[in-house]
């Protein structure tokens, strides 16, 4: 479960918004965590606001804190009465990132990971929902996670988030695409494996990013 990540204004940042010719300025920053205000990179690689938890109040237009729906497993994307349904069918997004945590389960284990030399770009979902009193259209978004990878038993032996090869225009193109329906082409995506070289550290805690060990590659 990726449950905190920044986004730093450095050339591996600016590097994958080159490659996607975005629009728009992203938000910035070295601790995110879930109900936070983030970017996201959606149809025509425009970059909007989202909260990061899909699903929100429909009247406060905040997370609804009765479902954890900041990540979206894959095993329910196409699952009709799953929250992450109807996003994953018509509102695919990818969200920027330059590292995330992962925590072992047990509170004391956790590491930052960075894929080696190139910036992240987490498959995502997001929703709108219509601000009633000022017209406004407000955007939520989750991450999809993964099943476990066997490489990370001692990193999230849980689940792993969806990162997408943002080089590959032609599955950014589909991955953005929001008439783009034949998802059975996402299928090789969705399987969990470590596609990119993993630079992975030991940390003290999540919120505050500090190494307490030797680096290492996972590949």
């Amino acid at each position: 479960m990726c449950g905190r990540f920044q986004l730093k204004a450095d050339g591996k940042t600016k590097a994958l918004i080159d490659t996607l010719q975005t629009s728009g300025a992203l938000l910035y920053a070295d601790d995110i965590a879930p109900g936070a205000q983030i970017s996201i990179i959606t149809e025509e690689a425009s970059i909007k606001t989202a909260t990061w938890w899909l699903l929100l109040d429909a009247t406060s237009l905040k997370p609804n804190y009765k479902y954890a729906s900041f990540n979206s497993r894959s095993d329910k994307l196409n699952q009709p009465r799953s929250i992450a349904y109807k996003p994953f069918h018509e509102s695919r997004c990818l969200i920027p990132a330059s590292a995330f945590v992962e925590g072992l389960g047990d509170k004391k284990t956790y590491h930052t990971i960075e894929l080696l030399d190139k910036a992240i770009a987490f498959g995502g979902l997001y929703k709108e929902y219509l601000n009633r009193e000022t017209g406004e259209i407000i955007y939520s978004a989750s991450i999809i996670t993964l099943p476990p990878v066997t490489k990370w038993a001692n990193i999230h032996p849980k689940s792993i988030p969806l990162m997408l090869d943002y080089e590959n225009k032609a599955l950014t193109d589909k991955w953005l695409d929001p008439a783009f329906n034949k998802l059975a082409d996402f299928k090789k995506n969705l399987q969990p494996d470590i596609k990119q070289t993993q630079h992975v550290t030991p940390i003290d805690r999540p919120s505050r990013w500090k190494p307490v060990g030797e680096s290492f590659l996972l590949s």
